[in-house]
């Protein structure tokens, strides 16, 4: 028997009568052969992870615009957070594991250069609007290899609803809340590594619910999740953790994400974004390699939202920082 079979059979006696079973996948939009030792989900997760895409996180800002020290999160670091948090959940309530680790690896793919700021100018200078998590499907869709990564309905239904609408799944709704839990938690201890904010400031109500250290409060949204959700149709947390863990994310809106020391180089960076994007629809032989089709401005914001912190910062020296005169004897 293949052990791609084997697979199959362990995940329907071993997984909750909820959990997504590989074996019945809505499929992929291009049909291919199936992989004789690895699950379809699990094939997804590979993908993910070799692409190029994948690498690139590392050097992609996730709230800082390059911090000066070694231990700051940086989109990769997220992401490899988000999984953890996520294949833990999903392991719990018996969902399968390998869709929900697929659909964490690959929900911020599409994510540009500078964080959400990154996110911002794109979607304020491009016609048609930018967003991440669109951006992230169509990654995995168009832009990684000669026609995409092919990747599962599930897979790519998590991608997209990561946020904003809800995902069909329940692992999709396992990587939409770890997400969350996730990013307030790093971006909590990185504010306080930077000193942007200090923890006597902390707003002690949500501490005296959730835990009054990192590990204490992810552990609390962890586990309420789980036994609030045992058994259920939805994944989520109990009121009073959910209110707690709502109050702690506009607190950082609030006094991180908006603050003058986090976010001091959050203009620059934006008018760097808008400048590139400028100056690729004036130079379109910038980016005839990589484009995907014939819309000019499209190939712009995949050429632009694909680059990493420094690269922007390398093309926009290029194009628009004089560089000493080079004399030749």
């Amino acid at each position: 028997m293949l052990l791609r079979l084997q697979a199959e059979e362990r995940e329907a006696e071993m997984l909750s009568a909820r959990a997504t079973l590989s074996s019945r996948s809505r499929g992929r939009r291009l049909p291919e052969e199936e992989c004789q030792v690895r699950t379809c989900f699990q094939r997804d997760r590979d993908r993910i992870i070799h692409s190029k895409a994948f690498r690139r996180l590392k050097h992609k800002t996730q709230v800082f615009i390059a911090p000066e020290g070694d231990h700051y999160r940086m989109r990769l670091t997220h992401t490899l957070e988000v999984a953890q948090i996520a294949r833990t959940i999903a392991r719990a309530l018996r969902l399968n594991e390998d869709l929900t680790e697929a659909i964490a690896l690959g929900h911020d793919l599409g994510h540009t250069p500078f964080g959400h700021s990154g996110e911002e100018a794109l979607n304020e200078v491009s016609p048609r609007g930018f967003r991440h998590n669109e951006q992230s499907l169509r990654v995995v869709d168009v832009l990684e290899g000669e026609q995409g990564l092919n990747l599962t309905w599930e897979v790519r239904d998590g991608i997209l609803n990561h946020t904003g609408a809800t995902p069909s799944t329940l692992e999709g709704q396992v990587v939409k809340i770890a997400d969350r839990v996730a990013y307030i938690n790093h971006d909590i201890d990185d504010a306080l590594r930077a000193g942007v904010i200090r923890q006597e400031d902390l707003p002690r109500e949500c501490l005296q619910v959730l835990g009054w250290e990192h590990k204490s409060r992810i552990n609390k949204m962890v586990t309420d999740l789980i036994s609030t959700s045992w058994g259920k149709e939805m994944i989520q947390m109990s009121p009073e953790v959910e209110e707690a863990t709502l109050q702690l994310r506009s607190y950082l809106f609030q006094h991180v994400y908006t603050n003058p020391r986090a976010k001091g180089e959050e203009e620059k960076a934006k008018k760097l974004i808008k400048q590139l994007y400028r100056f690729y629809l004036e130079h379109p032989q910038e980016v005839e390699g990589h484009a995907k089709g014939r819309d000019l401005e499209q190939a712009v914001v995949d050429y632009i939202a694909g680059m990493t912190d420094r690269f922007a910062i390398k093309q926009f020296n290029t194009y628009f920082v004089p560089a000493g005169f080079k004399l030749f004897d």
